[in-house]
């Protein structure tokens, strides 16, 4: 099957995209170093310039693969495994429908992977709250922006989340994340940040409902008593989909 390089000469002159072909891409992450990373549950990547997502989907195959053989105990512990490994790839891409793309590969990829598993376990379906897990993980990793200014196309920081497992050990099963947001500028200065800190600007401080089932002006004029900070609550890896808040205890 011939390989797609390049989409169009505009793309290549305006934006300098050209895509990398997948034997170069296994050739390069074959190389020492990089080749153990690739089978190392909680190495991290970050593709700055992640196109359709060549390197991200090859490097999640390797994972998953590795997953499959050390990780499968039961289908429970693939699945639990298996979105760890996902939440270790981040990649950053300019182009809307490339972003776009990327997503929906590694969706396709983490999906046939699982659904294989399932059936080696003879399981008749997959789990609903599984796949919409790594829907989110990686919404929340891919991201649209530019690398080299660090911003969305609106202008505003990058944000990615720190997936962090809590306890990891050998025996453990079911895993429990820490989600914690960092603006690539963040990242980049080694900002230490409290487990679950969200970015302000999505924070928002979220307000209070209101208990009264009257349009009392003057109940509705409260403001800094009717609302509160949250954070991204600890959770079981498998229901990350929920994205649990919690409140901030400032006191």
């Amino acid at each position: 099957m011939n390989e797609t390089i390049i989409k169009s000469k505009t793309r290549v002159q305006k934006h300098g995209e050209v895509f990398t072909p997948r034997k170069i891409v296994e050739e390069m992450l074959d190389m020492p170093g990089v080749k153990e990373c690739c089978e190392n549950l909680t190495a991290t990547f970050l593709e700055p310039s992640a196109g359709e997502g060549a390197f991200l989907i090859a490097i999640l195959e390797r994972k998953l693969n590795m997953v499959a053989n050390q990780f499968n105990s039961d289908l429970v512990q693939y699945e639990n495994y298996s979105l760890l490994a996902l939440s270790t790839l981040y990649g950053i891409e300019l182009l809307e429908d490339n972003a776009q793309n990327c997503t929906m590969n590694m969706f396709q990829v983490f999906y046939d992977k699982y659904r294989n598993q399932a059936s080696i376990h003879e399981t008749k379906s997959v789990n609903k709250r599984v796949l919409d897990s790594a829907k989110v993980i990686i919404a929340a990793n891919i991201r649209q922006g530019n690398f080299l200014t660090r911003l969305t196309p609106g202008d505003t920081p990058i944000i990615f989340d720190e997936w962090k497992a809590i306890k990891l050990r050998k025996t453990t099963k079911n895993i429990k994340i820490a989600r914690t947001e960092y603006t690539l500028d963040e990242i980049y200065d080694n900002v230490h940040k409290n487990s679950g800190e969200m970015i302000d600007d999505k924070n928002k401080n979220i307000k209070l409902e209101q208990l009264s089932l009257f349009d009392d002006p003057e109940i509705c004029c409260v403001e800094s008593e009717n609302r509160k900070t949250m954070r991204y609550a600890i959770t079981r890896i498998v229901d990350v989909y929920k994205e649990e808040m919690e409140e901030v205890n400032e006191d």
